[in-house]
């Protein structure tokens, strides 16, 4: 249930759309409650750069406010891109009825480097967004499900008003709320119900006044008896007799308006003559048996079929067609346009005279053929002479009478004459198909109406009593008719068609149906004509639409009678002018589509209220009980799913909103999965009642069940007053008698019917539905079925036991277990037993009342000896042996332990924001997260996550651990989850979340946890006195607002981009927060506890294995500086500037004690954070002047331990550790690790120990390492014994590594930069080679031999113009990943390495190179999530991770291949930043620019669901080949989400470029 909205508060429905414009809604039915005043808002959530924003519209028809609905007129939205953003468009809801909405957009191309044309403008499907009508009775609202709606047939109720008065009141007394009425119009000559004569004219045998009587009657029955009208619309037939149809036989079928029905009128005028002359004939005229009827069906064979020749509207008159090619033909008439050959003549004829019979038939079918799709008149189809004349020309050669070796006439009638016959063929075979169905059908039709046991045995066959039912009305010949051609006055009569297709016109020119004789026909019925458009029958359309708006005008409901078979475009024209007169219309309908989502096309495009089920459907115990669960709401205990925020709304650039714009707080709705809304029956009009069908004591238990529902329901007049049988609605002239319409009823037993009871329970109903008890429990036990239904926030309810009667049950009387209610109150409303009177001789009496419809004798008495037993703890129910099929139980339930918690949800789910608003991003870190290894690390080994039984632990101790089980499980409402039953089972839950909270804030440095322990403690101590049953969802709801509180706070804290940005931006930000927080094992410094970011959890999570020094460069940009946390930025540049040695910084960092240097990338990726730092931060260049204690001696590599006196006794600025840095390099690197050998990696040969790197100062690249280490992140050294690969490293990338390339160009044209304006003192280093060299020109150094050492052209003839080995060469129109390796052929490989030099030093590429090279990375490499660390093509490609597998396997054992194939998330983030940078570079318009931005969201498709649907809430380290799940990697890892945040950030600067 939604929380009740505050005077100040606006409710909000979110309507996310998904990257095809499709809304991104479970079941893709939107259905949204009644208008609101204030108007509630339909908030559209649209991607910023999704497919549908280039050149995009959002298009809806919802009415703006203070205007009426017109479906035609769109309302344009235009969507303004914004990468960052989602762009949100805010639509009030001021009417009811079905809206429609599309969005128009120039489709994105796939990407290419070439230029390509922009493709036009396109237009998605059209969608739906269907909303409640708001209901009043006596200025009292009557929701839809509180409507307990009783069914009459008009013409029974008598004359109105002595006899209508007294029914309606008997209808009303008995706590019905609205009256459906069968049509009111003047019927046709037929007297069916449905089977109008004059639509604008009320029946005047009812309503002697006519309209004036519909005006106080009406009146009256809301005033006078608490009731609504709903009446029958017929919309798709009309009565044969309309006298209007004389005038207008345009409105229906016939041969002038649907020719291809000609056929079909002349098979039934024939079969009617046939019936006709059955005697003269010598066949019977009575059907005894089948074989009269075979006789019969042999007569119709011969004299029917046999000489209609009806194989004529088939095929063409190959004699006339013949004649008529070969005239085109010797006049040479060949010319043929191009829509039919495409140009030339011999272009589709090459080679004709090679063809055979069915390829020139074949040729002539789709060149030059008319009429093949829909039967005419008798030989309508025919060829094109002039296209058979080219034919025949192909074949024979031109015509000429002078030449006597040329084909003469004969030969050319002969040969083409042959075509036409092979084209007649299959014509012929649809003939012989159609002939056999039409006698199948007929022999069908026949004996189900004289011969079944079932059928209604119609008897002698006469000439009023034809053989068949006729399928048309032929209307009189009068002085009216007589100005119409003959062909108008044959109209097709309406009917239905087993498993038909609703959406097709079974008289239409592509359906046989009327032909076939598939059509069960209403002889009294004329179907009507609509087309497309009032503008093909303008009276037509005029006339119903008069007659709608007249009923709109009376009744509050209308039900569409044949809804399935009424044009749909039709129904919404229609609905349309009835909202006009009455916009809050209740639209009811059954249909019989076939198919569940046939129906969803016509509830959602109609705005349909509910569609109309039966009980009387079910024919057993258990079906009956699954149509009571079907329709009787949610399970007790069911969890919310509405986000609550109270905050003032803060509009985002891109919201647009259709009206006035929503100020104040707001209340947020998901839009839920909404099944179709059932008006639920316990008995229709059109069906057998329990005396038939099953027994007549089932009267009242079917209708107590039905009523304990949580819909619509209704009856029928004679069910509650035990009618024998159905009432013919045709036949039928006896008038409606009940025991409720004569005397006061009163609640409670008695003769005549079930009233009484009935009373009681629509009341309940009625109740049930305006108060909102949605939540039920359905059980079903043998004979009986159990209905509990309560009210979701007071807990009240209803129990009802029914003891079902199907046919069989006799007397017996069945058990029921006690029934156990926990925690809950009953109190007894009262135990009734059905008695009906079913003898033959009773029935007959009944049946052979000649004026009246009376019920069978019948009485409900109280049933004696239901007991309820109370105890502390629960309820027991038990119900007596003496409880006969027939009997039910009522009882009113309560539970006293919530008898204020219609405030419980209110008070579970305020004050969190206050709560928690203390919090600092360490405290959340805390309260959201911490995994087993963290939680166990900071609790000294004496806590961990909490595990679940029968499901397993947690993935976090915080609240994430748990919302991400609560997630799925409040999405499903899975209250059998195994965390759902561990919470019925105790409270230990409870006492986890709010004492680890509890235990933190004993802890004096985080004591700001106390407020949200103490919220949490205080909520729990609420919820703990609820019954067990109860306890999911209020613990679901606890921990939902909480968590929602702490991530509002963590946005508060983080930057303005994140707290305004798109979801996805929001959740990778979070991982920042997931990311970085207190250790014992693990610090940023030795002797000092601070923050610090872990690389990934729980794989990196503690001790030495935390805090990676290049996996927190990498991520720093993004998840510090992009989210605004500049003090933890800084706090790890310095904290890692204090352990530079060698001119490096560890890659392992162990809080500085035992830092291991081993990375030749880490010490440029911490340079180029420096540099981001000093860009991003506000004032971030005297980081440049900070001083740092330095770990070891400046410019000394002498290795000490941390406690040495010497270790931070000497301090260095930023500045001075950068130049430190750049030195070393320049003058090389030469060192083995200290404590080099097995105690410091047991994996490693010793060889691998040395650390070499070197600057080649004729190109100015810096070189490094060896084929025994691998000092980049590409770093898996092998371990296997068995497979000989310990101590060989997978990707030993030794030589000049593209990235570190990229990353020292960087950071050299930024020193220099820095130095040219005054703000870093060191313009140089000083080298052994080329003495001191500026920082300019080693970047210039490298910048000019750049692409000649790494590009591999596309064409091999430009190889000599770079450092290019042809032979090894695998893949072209790439940049290496190495450049002069150990191993040349890896210089070669193709890798994800490139695009961080991109990023990073753009202008050392070539722009068009650069982007053919990200192209076929694109296409290559790019997975769904991350990128494929190695080229498929590659021989050494093996993209399966397994670290478990000790094989003997060189290349895959003990994951060897870590970097060999399978797709890693972080270097994603690179690829698509170089991606949208050099795309951006060939972009001029605002079009083009925009397409560059879409291109790039259309690729983080992966990561947002993945992000989404990751219970770590992170992004993973890596997968298998594409996106496939790998066991072995961290869940969740800092630079997967780092270096997309990154992305976003670069977005908002090139945007504004």
């Amino acid at each position: 249930m939604a929380p009740s909205a505050s005077p100040t508060s606006h409710e909000v429905y979110i309507l996310p759309l998904t990257d095809s414009g499709a809304p991104d809604v479970p079941g893709g039915y939107i259905y949204l409650p009644p208008p609101s005043t204030p108007a509630y808002v339909v908030r559209f959530a649209i991607e910023g750069t999704s497919s549908i924003c280039r050149k995009g519209s959002l298009w809806c028809n919802v009415p703006k406010p203070g205007h009426l609905f017109q479906r035609d007129s769109f309302h344009e939205y235009k969507l303004r891109p914004d990468f960052s953003q989602t762009l949100e468009i805010d639509i009030p809801i001021v009417s009811a009825g079905a809206f429609a909405f599309y969005t128009t957009y120039s489709p994105l191309p796939d990407f290419t480097s070439e230029d390509i044309t922009t493709p036009p403008v396109t237009q998605t499907p059209t969608y739906y967004i269907d909303v409640s009508p708001k209901l009043t009775l006596n200025e009292e609202p009557l929701p839809l499900d509180a409507l307990s709606i009783f069914s009459v047939i008009s013409k029974f109720m008598g004359q109105y008003p002595s006899d209508w008065e007294k029914h309606l009141k008997g209808i009303g007394q008995r706590g019905y709320n609205m009256v459906h009425f069968t049509p009111l119009m003047q019927r046709g000559d037929s007297n069916s119900a449905y089977s109008l004569y004059d639509q604008l004219a009320f029946d005047p045998v009812c309503f002697p006044k006519g309209e004036e009587d519909i005006v106080k009657m009406v009146d009256s029955m809301e005033k006078n008896h608490g009731l609504l009208g709903l009446t029958d619309v017929v919309w798709n037939h009309t009565a044969n007799n309309s006298r209007w149809l004389e005038d207008h036989p345009e409105a229906g079928y016939n041969i002038n308006t649907a020719p291809w029905l000609e056929s079909a009128w002349e098979l039934d005028s024939a079969l009617l003559k046939f019936s006709n002359d059955l005697r003269a004939l010598g066949l019977p005229t009575t059907l005894n048996n089948v074989d009269d009827l075979l006789r019969v069906m042999e007569g119709i064979k011969t004299h029917v079929v046999g000489v209609l020749r009806l194989w004529e509207f088939y095929v063409l008159d190959v004699e006339r067609d013949v004649h008529a090619v070969v005239a085109a033909w010797k006049k040479g008439d060949t010319s043929i346009p191009k829509t039919k050959l495409g140009g030339s003549v011999s272009g589709g004829l090459q080679g004709v005279q090679d063809w055979s019979l069915k390829q020139q038939a074949e040729f002539l079918l789709e060149k030059g053929f008319i009429g093949a799709s829909e039967l005419g008149p008798r030989y309508h189809r025919r060829v094109d002479a002039e296209v058979a004349a080219t034919l025949l020309t192909r074949l024979c050669g031109q015509y000429d009478a002078n030449d006597r070796n040329a084909t003469d006439e004969t030969a050319a009638f002969k040969a083409i004459s042959k075509v036409l016959d092979e084209i007649n063929l299959p014509f012929y075979r649809e003939y012989d198909v159609d002939t056999t169905e039409i006698m199948e059908q007929l022999f069908n039709r026949i004996k189900y109406v004289r011969l079944d046991e079932h059928g209604p045995k119609l008897g002698p066959i006469t000439h009023e009593n034809p053989l068949i039912e006729s399928y048309f009305t032929r209307l009189p010949l009068n002085s009216t008719t007589q100005k119409h051609d003959r062909k108008s006055l044959a109209l097709v009569n309406n009917g239905w068609i087993w498993a038909a297709d609703a959406m097709k016109d079974n008289a239409g020119k592509q359906s046989r149906a009327y032909l076939r004789r598939e059509v069960i026909v209403w002889s009294d019925c004329v179907k009507l004509r609509y087309g497309r458009s009032p503008d093909d029958n303008p009276f037509l359309w005029e006339f119903m639409a008069k007659y709608t708006r007249l009923m709109a005008k009376y009744f509050a409901g209308f039900r569409i009678d044949n809804c399935h078979s009424t044009p749909i475009h039709v129904a919404e024209y229609l609905l349309d002018e009835a909202r006009k007169v009455r916009p809050d219309l209740a639209v009811f309908a059954e249909l019989f589509t076939g198919s569940e989502e046939m129906d969803y096309v016509f509830v959602e495009r109609l705005g349909l209220s509910a569609l109309i089920r039966e009980a009387m459907q079910a024919w057993s115990t258990a079906e009956l009980s699954r149509l009571v669960h079907r329709h009787g709401g949610r399970p007790i205990g069911s969890f919310e799913i509405d986000e609550i925020s109270g905050k003032e709304r803060k509009t985002s650039s891109s919201g647009q909103v259709n009206g006035s714009q929503n100020l104040g707080s707001e209340i947020v709705h998901k839009i839920k999965q909404t099944p179709v809304h059932a008006l639920f029956m316990d008995c229709t009009h059109d069906n057998e009642v329990p005396a038939q069908k099953r027994d007549a004591r089932d009267t009242l238990p079917n209708a107590a069940l039905v009523n304990m529902c949580a819909c619509a329901t209704g009856s029928v007049m004679g069910y509650d007053e035990i009618y024998p049988k159905l009432v013919d609605l045709v036949h039928e002239t006896r008038l409606y008698t009940s025991m409720s319409s004569e005397k006061e009823v009163v609640i409670g037993g008695g003769e005549g019917g079930i009233g009484g009871i009935k009373k009681l329970l629509n009341q309940i109903h009625t109740m049930m539905g305006k108060d909102g008890y949605d939540e039920t429990h359905i059980h079903h036990e043998g004979e009986y079925i159990t209905v509990h239904r309560v009210h979701p926030k007071t807990r009240k309810g209803f129990f009802a036991v029914a003891h079902t009667a199907f046919p069989g049950y006799g007397t017996g009387s069945g058990v029921l277990s006690p029934v156990h209610l926990t925690g809950t109150k009953a109190k007894a409303l009262g135990s009734w037993s059905l008695e009906v009177d079913v003898s033959e001789q009773t029935k007959a009496a009944v049946i052979a009342e000649k004026a009246l419809l009376k019920g069978l004798p019948s009485r409900v008495s109280d049933v004696k000896g239901v007991r309820i037993e109370d105890g502390e703890a629960e309820t027991v129910i038990v119900i007596p042996d003496n409880f006969p099929p027939g009997s039910i139980a009522l009882f009113q339930t309560w539970i006293p332990s919530a008898e204020h918690s219609d405030g419980l949800d209110k008070f579970v789910t305020s004050g969190a924001t206050v709560a928690f608003g203390s919090l600092s991003l360490v405290d959340l870190n805390f309260v959201l997260y911490r995994c087993d290894a963290e939680e166990r690390d900071f609790s000294s080994g004496r806590d961990g996550v909490y595990t679940i039984p029968n499901y397993g632990p947690l993935v976090y101790a915080g609240l994430q651990g748990w919302w991400s089980v609560l997630r799925d499980i409040i999405r499903n409402n899975d209250l059998g989850h195994p965390l759902c039953n561990h919470l019925r089972e105790g409270q230990w839950s409870l006492d986890y979340v709010s004492g680890r909270l509890g235990q933190l804030a004993t802890n004096g440095q985080f004591s700001a946890l106390s407020k949200p322990k103490d919220w949490l403690v205080e909520r729990f101590s609420a919820i703990r006195k609820l019954p067990s049953f109860l306890l999911p969802r209020y613990f679901a709801l606890v921990v939902q607002t909480a968590y929602k509180a702490a991530w509002d706070r963590g946005m508060e804290l983080l930057s303005d981009d994140i707290q305004h940005g798109q979801l996805f931006l929001q959740q990778l930000s979070m991982v920042s927060i997931q990311q970085t927080g207190y250790m014992k094992s693990a610090s940023l410094w030795p002797t000092k506890s601070v923050p610090c970011l872990a690389a990934g959890l729980p794989h990196f999570s503690s001790d030495w294995a935390r805090c990676w020094g290049r996996d927190v460069f990498i991520s720093l940009r993004g998840l510090f500086l992009g989210t605004g946390r500049f003090d933890n930025a800084k706090e790890h540049i310095l904290a890692f500037a204090s352990v530079l040695k060698h001119g490096m910084i560890p890659n392992l960092l162990s809080a500085g004690k035992l830092p291991r240097y081993n990375s030749r990338d880490s010490i440029w990726f911490f340079l180029q954070s420096i540099q981001d730092y000093t860009n991003m931060v506000p004032g971030g260049l005297a980081i440049l002047k900070e001083q740092v204690a330095r770990r070891f001696l400046p410019n000394d590599d002498t290795y000490f331990d941390f406690d040495d006196p010497r270790a931070f006794s000497k301090s260095s600025t930023i500045e001075e550790i950068i130049q430190e840095a750049l030195q070393k390099h320049a003058v090389g690197l030469s060192f083995r690790e200290a404590n080099a050998g097995p105690s410091l990696d047991m994996q490693m040969k010793m060889e691998g120990f040395q650390i070499d790197v070197r600057v080649d100062w004729e190109t100015g690249l810096i070189f490094g390492g060896n084929q025994h280490n691998c000092g980049t992140w590409m770093d898996k050294m092998g371990e296997s014994d068995k497979a000989g690969s310990k101590g060989v490293p997978g990707t030993p990338r030794d030589g000049a590594a593209i990235e570190i390339t990229g990353l020292a160009y960087s950071t050299l044209t930024w020193v220099a930069k820095l130095h040219q304006e005054g703000k870093y003192q060191f313009d140089s280093v000083k080298t052994d080679v080329v003495g001191t060299i500026t920082f300019s020109e080693w970047a210039s150094r490298i910048k000019e031999n750049f692409e000649r050492c790494y590009f591999v052209p596309q064409d091999p003839k430009d190889d000599k113009s770079f450092d290019v080995n042809s032979k090894i060469v695998n893949r072209r129109g790439i940049y290496k990943d190495l450049y002069r390796s150990g191993k040349e052929y890896e210089d070669y490989q193709f890798r994800p390495n490139f695009p961080i030099a991109m990023v990073v030093a753009p202008d050392l590429f070539t722009p068009a190179r650069a982007l053919q090279a990200l192209e076929l990375a694109d296409t290559v490499l790019r997975g769904p999530t991350g990128m494929a660390t190695l080229d498929p093509a590659d021989l050494n490609y093996r993209p399966y991770y397994n670290n478990s597998e000790d094989s003997t396997d060189f290349a895959t054992s003990k994951g060897r291949n870590y970097h060999q194939g399978p797709e890693w998330l972080w270097p994603t983030g690179f690829f698509l930043r170089a991606l949208l940078k050099f795309d951006l570079m060939r972009r001029k318009t605002k079009e083009e620019r925009t397409e560059a931005f879409q291109q790039i969201t259309r690729r983080l498709q992966g990561c947002k669901k993945a992000i989404l649907e990751n219970p770590w809430a992170g992004l993973t380290e890596l997968t298998q080949k594409n996106g496939e799940f790998c066991p072995d990697s961290s869940p969740t890892q800092a630079w997967s989400a780092g270096c997309l945040i990154d992305l976003y950030y670069d977005a908002k600067e090139l945007s504004m470029e």
